[in-house]
């Protein structure tokens, strides 16, 4: 069972979605500004300036959807073993639905694609600059 309050199993939870939804960011970030250096490299230029634009805009993105549980939207809770804490994913009410609805679509679906889309982007282009070298 969770051997805590209740006001330590929300910041256990609070820090381990921040955390991880910083981390999925960070890497979609990652990704995407990977993808435009070389696959589109007038483009990628620009972003070198804008580096801590970027990493606001992880932190921010992460803590819109990690502190929406604490203002009602959603809510932390312990797991069903009651040994951690996180997001209640059991839940009954409309708002909360919504959230996970909201934090699957934005936080795991949306990251994933552009991750995927990125780098599959960058072999493309690996594999056709390759094919052009060769025929030279």
């Amino acid at each position: 069972r969770w051997l805590f309050d209740r006001a330590v199993c929300t910041l256990y939870a609070f820090c381990g979605v921040l955390f991880g939804l910083c981390s999925l960011a960070s890497l979609t970030v990652l990704s995407t500004v990977c993808c435009l250096k070389v696959c589109y490299p007038a483009y990628g230029k620009c972003w070198d300036a804008h580096a801590a634009v970027l990493l606001l805009f992880v932190w921010v993105y992460a803590l819109t959807f990690a502190t929406a549980p604490l203002a009602e939207w959603g809510s932390y809770g312990p797991e069903p073993y009651g040994t951690a804490c996180c997001i209640t994913w059991e839940t009954s009410s409309r708002e909360a639905k919504l959230y996970i609805l909201a934090l699957f679509i934005f936080c795991y679906l949306l990251p994933c694609l552009l991750i995927l889309a990125s780098y599959s982007l960058i072999l493309w282009t690996v594999w056709v600059s390759r094919r052009a070298v060769q025929q030279h």
